[in-house]
């Protein structure tokens, strides 16, 4: 039977020759990830796990602790870790935005299934992995068991043609996307086709990372050599991509010519059918302007701000926050001259955490305040008051935005 990548990999880990969209399958979980805020919030400490080798921790949603509370889950960590032998714990000084953290240590592999509690472990989606977020308890009860059930969703296919422009990142493919299809719900998105090659892994976990926003079960990304020299780099091998067969059925193919696609912003409450080209956006003053996120806190992400940023001023009464998506990215951006530019610019660089993304700290959003953000969300009240308004855009745009003071795109400030 031919299948799609999401369903190979799902037969594969359910040990079945097959499956088919409404099936029911329990599956071995190789990796799951648990976050700061479990032991902060929901922790009981267990008896047992199923193995050691397939748990990491992850501290970065209040990292350091902003709260008693916060401050309580620490410790509770830290002897979880100690108690059960864990070594991928990772700690504050080698912490960051756990997708991002998993990234850059190999831990998302092609043809393996991730769990996390955090809403968008879809990301390593762009790995070929069956990465998906779950509740608490449901994430709890896999590291006891080893196993999870998914019942088997149809998938669309996003058959990428042409090249991606210069310009054009992989958050405008995103808002491009949800702006022409909307939601996705019960549904799982696969990307592949020869413009594939053109879209840089960063790019690739940007889309991936977003498929949240579109409600899609899971995101998952062909293997090419792109992806096989970024795993190379860091060591990954000995795994087994799940590729779609050449005749898999899908509820619809959507074919993208790459090279059409503009940079995009988002306008607030939603991504879906609510983006437009930055070119025709309505002259939008701003607030605050925020590059962070485990979508687009990774160091191209800094690299491109620090480019616009480099040599000019954020705008009077716009305060510019940049929160790099890990330790690794903040060192790696320091060393580079990144974070120079940025606070050079007048912009205001934060420890590594998902911090403003969520509305938790380091740069809530008040009443009557409009922030573009290149972060995950754009709903109301996701980055503080419920009567702010939040746009979402590319790093490049909202770098732009800061400095002009009101929505606009990359090149009219570098013009």
């Amino acid at each position: 039977m031919s299948m799609t990548m999401i369903e190979k990999l799902l037969a594969r880990k359910a040990g079945l020759p097959s499956v088919r969209p409404g099936d029911t399958v329990t599956v071995e979980v190789d990796l799951c990830v648990l976050i700061d805020l479990q032991f902060a919030t929901v922790w009981l400490p267990p008896s047992r796990i199923h193995d050691p080798d397939k748990v990491a921790i992850v501290m970065d949603h209040a990292v350091p602790a902003p709260s008693l509370k916060d401050a309580e889950g620490g410790p509770r960590a830290r002897k979880f870790a100690a108690d059960f032998g864990i070594s991928r714990f990772f700690d504050v000084g080698r912490h960051g935005i756990c997708h991002q953290v998993i990234a850059e240590n190999g831990l998302a592999r092609p043809g393996e299934v991730l769990a996390c509690t955090d809403s968008h472990t879809c990301a390593a989606g762009a790995y070929n992995t069956a990465a998906r977020g779950l509740g608490p308890a449901e994430v709890y009860s896999i590291m006891c068991t080893g196993s999870t059930w998914f019942q088997v969703a149809p998938t669309v296919r996003y058959e990428l043609v042409g090249a991606k422009p210069a310009g054009v990142s992989g958050k405008d493919i995103f808002l491009y996307l949800a702006a022409e299809y909307g939601d996705a719900t019960n549904q799982n998105l696969e990307f592949g086709g020869p413009g594939l090659a053109s879209i840089p892994m960063n790019d690739r976990r940007t889309i991936a990372t977003q498929a949240a926003e579109v409600s899609a079960d899971f995101a998952t990304f062909a293997a090419d050599d792109v992806l096989r020299e970024f795993l190379a780099e860091r060591g990954v091998t000995g795994y087994t991509a799940a590729d779609a067969d050449p005749d898999a059925s899908y509820v619809e193919v959507r074919e993208i010519d790459l090279s059409t696609v503009e940079p995009y912003v988002a306008r607030p409450g939603t991504v879906s059918h609510n983006g437009v080209p930055v070119s025709r956006i309505e002259s939008r003053r701003i607030d605050q302007a925020f590059i962070g996120s485990c979508a687009n806190g990774q160091l191209e992400d800094l690299r491109i701000a620090a480019s616009v940023l480099r040599g000019k001023t954020v705008a009077p009464g716009v305060r510019l926050l940049v929160t790099p998506a890990s330790q690794e990215v903040y060192r790696e951006a320091m060393r580079r001259g990144y974070l120079q530019d940025i606070a050079d610019a007048g912009g205001v660089v934060t420890n590594s955490t998902c911090g403003a993304c969520f509305g938790y700290h380091l740069g809530v959003v008040g009443p009557g305040e409009v922030c573009l953000t290149s972060s995950t969300r754009n709903f109301t009240g996701r980055m503080g008051s419920t009567e702010a308004e939040i746009y979402m855009a590319s790093p490049a745009t909202v770098a732009a935005s800061a400095v002009a003071g009101v929505i606009t795109g990359a090149r009219e400030v570098s013009a």
